[in-house]
């Protein structure tokens, strides 16, 4: 199968630009990824997706190659940064895949602005915490602190990977961390993005979506475990709910196909 070329932009949204990268072409579909914050999160999906979509992937503020040093207050405020990526590429509406914060992001577009909306897929994300997470990120965030980026990129990516997927990838540990060492985006930065974890809370509101929604998961997720995933399902009238058996929290990435293969389902019913 051929390669489906990628374009560039560099797109304003005020006080910051975001790295967007556009494949495809035919209906928008956003890719928004998670607490890291870059759109190559989803260098899985944009291929598969591209034959049926033109696929939006970018790098939240102050994240990959957009503008450094920019703090983020809160799901909201990323919301926002959406919305306006959203009005500077003149996409009226668009389906969103939100990954774990992405969905966060997602939620609060689809209660706020449910007119932008097609579809919604929630990935391994939450409506709100509980003391599982609160105390998970509380550590993580202490670590960070305490012992510094490293040592909370090394425990991040132990949790969020199954060890049979990570294991074989590992032959040179110091090369596997340095390069998620590099894209760190400074202290500051991702403190605000831990705290908009800490913050986000729509469980209350989340019966209000109407937007089509997919909940799917992982059964093995140690960052947000299955039964958030089943709680949107419940939450949300008419919402699909769907767990993988393996894939942990990042499963776009551990189980490829079959992630694809229910997303892809979904969004092209």
């Amino acid at each position: 199968m051929s390669v489906i070329p990628t374009e560039t932009q560099r797109i304003d949204v005020g006080d910051a630009e975001i790295h967007a990268e556009i494949t495809g072409s035919g209906p928008d579909l956003l890719l928004v990824a998670g607490l890291g914050g870059r759109g190559a999160f989803w260098n899985n999906q944009i291929q598969a997706f591209a034959t049926d979509f033109r696929v939006i992937t970018f790098d939240h503020r102050g994240c990959g190659n957009s503008t450094p040093d920019k703090v983020v207050y809160g799901a909201e405020h990323m919301a926002k940064d959406v919305l306006a990526l959203m009005n500077a590429m003149n996409i009226a509406q668009a389906s969103l895949v939100g990954h774990s914060t992405g969905g966060a992001i997602g939620q609060h577009i689809a209660l706020d602005h449910p007119d932008r909306l097609a579809k919604l897929v929630l990935s391994c994300s939450w409506a709100g915490p509980d003391t599982y997470l609160t105390e998970l990120f509380r550590t993580r965030r202490e670590i960070l602190i305490s012992c510094g980026p490293l040592a909370y990129l090394t425990v991040g990516t132990y949790l969020a990977m199954p060890s049979s997927h990570l294991q074989p990838q590992m032959a040179s540990a110091r090369a596997f961390m340095e390069e998620r060492l590099a894209a760190f985006p400074g202290l500051e930065v991702e403190l605000s993005r831990i705290n908009a974890v800490y913050t986000h809370d729509l469980r209350s509101r989340l019966h209000h979506i109407k937007t089509p929604t997919l909940c799917i998961g992982s059964a093995d997720d140690q960052i947000t475990p299955p039964g958030f995933t089943e709680e949107m399902g419940q939450l949300i009238e008419g919402a699909e709910t769907h767990l993988l058996d393996r894939g942990g929290h990042f499963s776009p990435i551990v189980s490829t196909e079959i992630y694809n293969k229910h997303v892809r389902e979904f969004l092209t019913r």
